[in-house]
């Protein structure tokens, strides 16, 4: 692998950050870590009980433990160990199943050196996105990857990209790993950089030769926003060629919410108008329990609760896998509960309800029943609540709105004379509410969904598609209005 002239900045503060594990210790602590995460999985996880949704599940758990494991040679330091977890991961294609550090990340335009360019997904293909200004001899922006060192782009990326930076299965990760597909990322596991790349450029191809060395943050960072739509304002509401605009850029606990709310109830009469309406949820991630919560109280806020609520998609049935580690989820939750006088005084039917499957998880256990089943929350009686909201509803999507977003579109998508626009959305599984372990190591952290929500509409690991696709440069805002503009002129 070509490597870059010395490490960043960046990578050698992470490994820092990590100490007292010394360098020589990740291949041990990689190890631990992965045989730990798959002992509990196995243990645990729903998807062993769930026939169809569970069947990659069953054929990775140990599959992909081994393949892995056989590796760990490679590991040099932190950022192999890194690459030890996200690769385990990424093989159960589930989004739900999450291994990560437990130290912090490096951001998201991390390489240890670049070739002064990067790459995008657009229309099917990585195509340049950005190059360095003032250096010679790289190909231009638009520029398409044919191949490199004779392997076609697409074996290409799913050698260095798949399971180790993303799942390529998914529209939404091929756009969010794109700039990495000829940077050094500094995986020990993934092939070497190529030594040269064929291009399409305009008509003709051409080679050229690829040359790696450090590149500033302040590059890579510029690179990346020119690759990956990345959003300046968490939360706002404007007016954008005459009609307002909802940008909700993030689902995260630490956003502005109160005041989010209360400029949105200040403005209600001009949002419910018959202008229409854009809410903007590209890069809305949340996978906070009380993420989609969050979403929700902004649609409650437009459309009134009486008229979301028997709109909501029903929770029909739970399954849940009888071990005495999923009991002991629920119990710990329940003693938590019962020790909140507040909590008791204001939310006993979330206390009974719990207590209710606690028990069944011990009739289940004691007759040795390997799963049972519970019905979901009941669907709410339509009142026949008016729709206060006027005009047309525009819905803007991209492959950032993950994990809580998923679940406010699927109120959203039941409302009426709602759009959703934009490209495809990430993608989660039917099993979810997550369970959030560390690692033995200390280094390494384990989340997994304990219950399977098995009767959901939308099926697992399937994300929402667009009604109106957006094919140009999602980095590209002024464009993505002139577009959003052009839907409610159709």
């Amino acid at each position: 692998m070509i490597r870059a002239l010395a490490a960043s900045a960046a990578l050698l503060a992470l490994t820092a950050a990590a100490a007292p594990a010394v360098a020589q210790d990740w291949r041990a602590l990689a190890a631990q870590d992965l045989a730990a995460a798959r002992e509990e999985l196995k243990a645990n996880h729903p998807a062993a009980v769930v026939p169809g949704p569970g069947d990659a599940f069953r054929a990775w758990v140990d599959a992909g433990h081994d393949l892995i494991a056989a590796e760990l040679g490679r590991v040099r330091g932190a950022r192999d160990y890194y690459y030890v977890l996200q690769g385990y991961a990424g093989g159960f294609r589930d989004n739900n199943i999450r291994l990560n550090p437990s130290y912090e990340p490096l951001p998201a335009w991390f390489a240890a050196g670049t070739p002064n360019f990067a790459t995008a997904w657009r229309d099917g293909g990585y195509v340049v996105s950005w190059v360095k200004p003032g250096v010679r001899g790289l190909p231009p922006l638009g520029a398409r990857v044919v191949s490199c060192d004779d392997t076609p782009v697409e074996q290409l990326a799913q050698s260095r990209l798949d399971r180790w930076e993303g799942n390529l299965q998914l529209e939404s990760e091929r756009v969010r790993t794109a700039p990495y597909l000829l940077w050094d990322r500094d995986n020990s596991f993934s092939p070497g950089l190529p030594r040269q790349c064929r291009f399409q450029v305009g008509r003709g191809q051409r080679n050229f030769v690829l040359t790696t060395a450090f590149t500033s943050e302040e590059d890579r960072r510029a690179a990346w926003s020119a690759s990956v739509f990345t959003p300046a304002t968490p939360l706002s509401v404007e007016t954008v060629d005459g009609r307002s605009w909802i940008r909700v850029h993030t689902l995260e606990p630490n956003a502005d919410w109160r005041g989010f709310y209360a400029t949105v109830e200040a403005q209600r009469a001009a949002l419910q108008g018959p202008a229409g309406l854009v809410i903007d949820l590209r890069g809305a991630s949340g996978l906070d329990a009380e993420a989609a919560r969050r979403g929700y109280g902004l649609a409650n806020r437009l459309w009134t609760v009486d008229f979301t609520a028997p709109r909501q998609p029903e929770a029909g049935s739970i399954v849940y896998r009888a071990t005495p580690g999923n009991r002991d989820w629920y119990a710990r939750a329940l003693a938590r509960m019962e020790a909140d006088p507040l909590f008791v005084s204001e939310s006993m039917p979330v206390i009974e309800q719990t207590r209710a499957i606690v028990a069944a998880f011990d009739a289940a256990i004691a007759a040795g029943q390997a799963s049972f089943t519970l019905p979901g929350r009941p669907a709410v009686t339509d009142s026949g609540a008016a729709n206060p909201v006027q005009g047309r509803v525009v819905v803007l999507i991209d492959g950032g709105c993950t994990g809580g977003c998923l679940d406010v579109l699927d109120l959203l998508t039941n409302l009426p004379n709602v759009t959703l626009a934009g490209a495809p959305t990430g993608a989660d599984s039917i099993f979810i509410e997550a369970t959030d372990l560390r690692l033995p190591s200390n280094y390494g952290d384990l989340s997994y969904g304990h219950k399977a929500w098995a009767t959901r509409e939308r099926g697992h690991n399937v994300p929402y598609t667009p009604q109106a696709t957006y094919s140009g440069n999602p980095a590209d805002e002024a464009a993505v209005r002139a577009w959003v503009s052009s839907l409610f002129a159709g």
